[in-house]
Order: C-alpha cells, then structure tokens, then sequence
C-alpha cells in the first residue's frame, strides 16, 4: 500500500487556505492516517472544510476543526454586534480645523464593542471605517480598514552633510538624479527589479494568498504611488543640537519620501477587510470597522500580512533612498523614518492593546518622527512626547482644507504655478489636486498639538516629484 503523500496544493483545492491549517493538518495526517488511501483522507479533510462544527470533538482531528471553526457550509459565519451606547473616552485636537464627517467617524469608531480609547489628530478628514486622523486601541481585535490601504505608509529622511547652495548651483544635477532613479503610479513597476531582502520572509511561503502577490510586490519595489506620495529633495534645518536626533546644529540637504506598500497592502487591505465584513456584522454606517479576532486564524493571518506590508513599504523607501544616495556619491549622515496606517501592540496603562493609527504618527516619549506640510510648506522633525491622552500618537501632516474633487474645480493650474514660483519650488508631475492651497496650514495644525511633539529641525521642500507628467 503506497505511503499517504498530501501536498498543500492538495489541501487547497478542497478549501484550505491558510498555512498553518495546512501545516497542522498535514502532520496530524501524515502521523496517524500515513497508512490510508490518499482519496479517503482527502475527502475526510473536505469534510471538516465544509462543516468543522462536526468534528470540534473529533479524537485526533479536533485541532484542525478548531482552526476552521469560523467556517459553515463552506461559508464564512458571522456574528452580528451592535455598537455600545456609551462611547469608549477619546480626545480631539484641533477639533476647530476637523471637518463633521471626520468627528462622527470617530463617535462610531469609539462605540465597538472592542474599542477601549480613543483620539483624533488635528489633520484628520474622513475615510472609510476609521478616519484618517484616527487613533484607535482595541481589546484583542484589529481592523483592517482602521489600519487602512495603504499598509505601513510612511515618512523617510536621508539627511546629506552637503552645502544647501548646491541645490541651487547645481540644480539641473539634483532634478535629474530625483527624476531618473524614481517611478510613481498606481501598477507601476520597474523592468529591472531590485533584489532584496525582503522575498525572503517565511510570510510569502506560509500564506498562500501572500505567495499570489509576491512577484508584483517584486516587480514594485522602490516605486511609489499616486495621490500625495512624493520624493523631494529640500532644505533640512537643524535650530540646536538634540541627543536623541544627533544631529549638529546647522542646514543640510535633505531627501524626503512620502509612500506605502504599494499593490501589495492594497490587495492585503481588499481581502481581510472582506473576511472581516463577513465575520463581523455590524449596523448600517459602520460596516468598514469589522474587526478580526487576533486569536482565530484569520486575525492571526491578517497580522502577519499587515507586518509584511509595513516591512516591505520600508524596505521600498530604503531602496529609493539607496538608489539616490548612489547617484549623489554620498553617504546619509543620518535617517529618520516613521509610518502611519499600522497597527501596534502596546501598553497602554499597563493594558495590552491594538493601537491603530491610520493617518497618524507614533509619538512615544522621545520617538522620532516626520510631519510634513505641502509642497511649498515646512515639514517638520519632531520627538514624541509620550502623551497618553492621544494613545502616544500625532498628526501625520497637514491635512486636506479640500476634497479632491474641490480643489480641482476650484485651484487654476496658474494659481499653483504662482505658489510654486512664489516658494522657489520646481514640481515634477503632480496635480492641482495636490496643491498647495488644498492643505491645511502647517502651522497651526503643529499649534494644535504642541502637547504631543517638540519641533527639533524642519525641511523646506525645494524639489518635488510627484505622479503625473
């Protein structure tokens, strides 16, 4: 009699998805059914696929039930929540510059049955689930849509010790460099990708669905996306020295990049936030704050997904940033980096929690970050101050004054031109959309959280790029 041989393509043609279903289920069948036709362990396997309810008592196979135990009649069951009554407490910054839509996203947002505090940053406006501007901390749950689609977004500094002159002396060189070692677009991807480090990671291989996307996420790597996300090379200036930036006082030339995970958190987003939809039914206007148990399989998969993207987004901006650095013939002196659309494990009183910041900076105590402007508007390097009322946590930028959609009817591309030529600031692609006066100012957003960050050093951009030609 042949020895039982399954294979994970095996497994997932009858419905296994994840990889550590898989996993278990192969050892729990290869140790005590090895002497069996393949056929009828198979079938016993699409069985529990199909109904694990029945088998949660099952002598050997009762492991593997429980893995699928969300899964009836080949679909995923749902519970149905209401939201609490009683709102979990939150705070506001800035509430003056945040728009309705954004406050009332939050006010249901902080009444889930999961939800233990929140808080709403100065740049916030409205998103879907969570609003961008939203902090939330959860009880042993995350959400997709609270982290948001473009997993792991974030901010990158290099900082060069070159002399800020050159900028302007040898201009055309610093254009070119930006332009030529730099791919913005949605689907965009390179013909000669970069190897990295980062296909390397046992996530690809253990959840199938990770597995689908890799080769995308390979062609993608050290490419940014539409919308806001930018490269731009501008002006750092350090007012005094701090111990924990290290840098001395004095300006530098600076290259900063504002972009996420590309196609792959997209797709990662679409397809848990879907399960989360249909494992947790919620009320009218609050469906896209489904949430995933971290202790079934599906919220563990999401999680392990989520830091994939964060990883990946990161080792995108290194690889720009690298590839720049190149060309300049020059070496960093320095890199601050933080991302925004995540969610972390942290303490928060002394209690464990999901802390979702979508659109919102880490501000820890001492915690480096950037929070930029617009194209013609300071950005700025900050330190966390660690306030608890804000869950450790700041603006992620300006934020929109404007819609999309408002701003093109109402900006003329001769009024950006003006703005621009007024701030010395040459623009690479980029759309009215993207203008300057479609931001909030700065300014008093840093104002409306002077509580949460001290200001240690600013970049003025002077060369941007953006999507667009």
């Amino acid at each position: 009699m042949a020895k039982l041989r399954l294979r994970a393509k095996d497994l997932r043609a009858i419905g296994y998805e994840n990889a550590r279903v898989i996993q278990t289920a192969m050892m729990l069948c290869g140790k005590h059914y090895k002497n069996q036709p393949q056929e009828e362990v198979l079938d016993l396997l699409a069985k529990i696929a199909a109904k694990p309810s029945a088998f949660l008592e099952h002598e050997i196979l009762a492991k593997i039930a429980e893995m699928l135990d969300v899964r009836v009649d080949g679909k995923l069951e749902g519970t149905a929540f209401k939201l609490r009554e009683t709102a979990a407490p939150y705070k506001v910054y800035g509430a003056q510059f945040i728009e309705e839509v954004a406050l009332q996203q939050m006010e249901t947002a902080v009444k889930l049955p999961i939800s233990v505090a929140g808080a709403l940053m100065p740049d916030a406006h409205g998103g879907y689930g969570l609003p961008i501007g939203g902090v939330l901390a959860t009880d042993g749950a995350v959400i997709p849509y609270g982290v948001g689609m473009d997993i792991g977004c974030r901010m990158c500094l290099s900082v060069f010790d070159i002399r800020t002159e050159d900028l302007t002396k040898k201009y055309k060189r610093f254009l070119d460099i930006l332009d030529n070692n730099t791919k913005f677009g949605t689907g965009e991807e390179f013909k000669i990708p970069t190897e990295h480090e980062i296909f390397e990671d046992l996530a690809f291989t253990e959840n199938p669905f990770l597995k689908t996307l890799q080769y995308k996420a390979y062609r993608q790597l050290g490419s940014s996306g539409s919308g806001n996300h930018f490269v731009e090379f501008g002006i750092v200036d350090i007012p005094d020295f701090d111990e924990t930036l290290g840098l001395k006082k004095g300006k530098y030339i600076g290259l900063l990049s504002h972009s996420g995970s590309r196609g792959l958190g997209a797709n990662i987003a679409q397809h848990y936030t879907k399960i989360a939809m249909e494992l947790t039914k919620l009320p009218k206007g609050a469906e896209h704050l489904a949430w995933l148990d971290l202790n079934n399989e599906y919220g563990a998969a999401y999680w392990q997904a989520m830091n994939l993207a964060g990883d990946y987004a990161s080792a995108c901006h290194h690889t720009i940033h690298d590839k720049i650095a190149n060309e300049l013939g020059e070496k960093a002196i320095k890199r601050v980096e933080n991302h925004h659309n995540f969610a972390w494990k942290e303490l928060i009183d002394g209690r464990e929690l999901i802390v979702h910041r979508k659109g919102a900076t880490p501000a820890g105590k001492n915690v480096l970050g950037i929070i930029p402007g617009s194209m013609t508007a300071a950005g700025y390097i900050v330190k966390g101050k660690g306030e608890i009322g804000s869950l450790l946590s700041a603006a992620h930028g300006a934020g929109r004054a404007m819609s999309r959609t408002k701003a093109m009817k109402s900006i003329t591309q001769h009024a950006m031109k003006e703005m621009l030529k007024k701030h010395d600031v040459k623009l690479i692609g980029g759309g009215i959309d993207e203008a300057p006066m479609a931001y909030k100012d700065i300014e008093k957003v840093m104002q409306s959280q002077h509580n949460l960050v001290d200001i240690i050093g600013s970049f003025l951009p002077k060369i941007v790029k953006m999507d667009g030609k």
